[in-house]
């Protein structure tokens, strides 16, 4: 399953970066200004600001690479948290439903509970197989297990969350870093220059800070899916949290007390037959 998510991510990656390519020539489908023996680079800066997404590229010079491949792991991750967080993944309805069904109908024991969760293989399947392994023991037992249970599975939910924080926070100081490399080398080479020099030097300026303009419109949507990903977390992880509370009061001790006082029929015990 796990593997079918991960080529869906891959196919959805390369679908956006064609797409990107796409508009990409397009737009720059402009005549371009540059001679047949100048560089697209050279090109770029003698035309000042660029305006189009080749030349803001070529502008960009060796701090390209380091942004570009942070906007390709931004995207990379994304669509694969994205997968892997859905609410049907992570805690599928008819399952859960079923599972109590069964447990509370008295059709299954722990052994047949813990198969069923292992054939289902969800994460909150894996939550409740810790709690099932300490079907008639004192709630406190039960609880304990589920809590440590819950935890590896949210470790795996986390997962790659830090790549995008990590992101949002290095994206802008390499655009700040190439912005004052730029502006470093664009006042070298305005002091050996001769003619307006005012022009030049807002050309280059302007041409500075196109790394930080990169690095801030990298970093802003890392940012944004980061913080909608990690509330997203915490919902399942709330969400799960409510269902181990309910496997609690069925398969702990006290909660199968409850149950024979209340009247209604035992739930099987581990050995497969019914608690007195």
């Amino acid at each position: 399953m796990h593997n079918q998510y991960g080529r869906r991510s891959v196919w959805w990656l390369v679908g956006i970066l064609a797409m990107s390519f796409a508009v990409s020539t397009a737009w720059s489908q402009e005549p371009n200004s540059a001679t047949p023996t100048e560089s697209p680079e050279a090109a770029a800066v003698k035309k000042g600001i660029p305006s189009e997404p080749i030349e803001v590229l070529y502008a960009l010079g060796a701090f390209m690479y380091p942004l570009g491949l942070c906007s390709v792991v931004v995207v990379w991750f994304s669509i694969e948290r994205v997968v892997v967080l859905r609410r049907g993944r992570v805690i599928p309805r008819p399952f859960v439903k079923r599972f109590f069904e069964h447990i509370e109908q008295g059709k299954v024991d722990a052994k047949g509970a813990i198969k069923l969760c292992e054939d289902n293989g969800s994460p909150i399947a894996h939550v409740f197989i810790h709690g099932l392994k300490k079907w008639g023991k004192p709630s406190v037992e039960v609880e304990q297990a589920i809590i440590d249970g819950g935890e590896r599975q949210l470790n795996l939910l986390r997962k790659h969350l830090r790549v995008l924080n990590g992101v949002s926070t290095i994206a802008p100081l390499l655009g700040l870093l190439g912005t004052v490399v730029g502006m470093i080398d664009s006042f070298n080479t305005l002091a050996m220059t001769q003619g307006n020099k005012n022009e030049e030097l807002a050309a280059g300026i302007g041409l500075a800070l196109l790394t930080t303009a990169v690095g801030l419109m990298i970093a802003i949507p890392s940012l944004i899916m980061y913080m909608y990903l990690a509330g997203r977390v915490d919902a399942l992880v709330n969400e799960m949290d409510g269902y181990g509370q309910d496997l609690i009061d069925l398969v702990s001790a006290e909660g199968l007390a409850e149950i024979a006082r209340s009247g209604r029929p035992p739930l099987p015990t581990p050995g497969g037959k019914k608690a007195s």
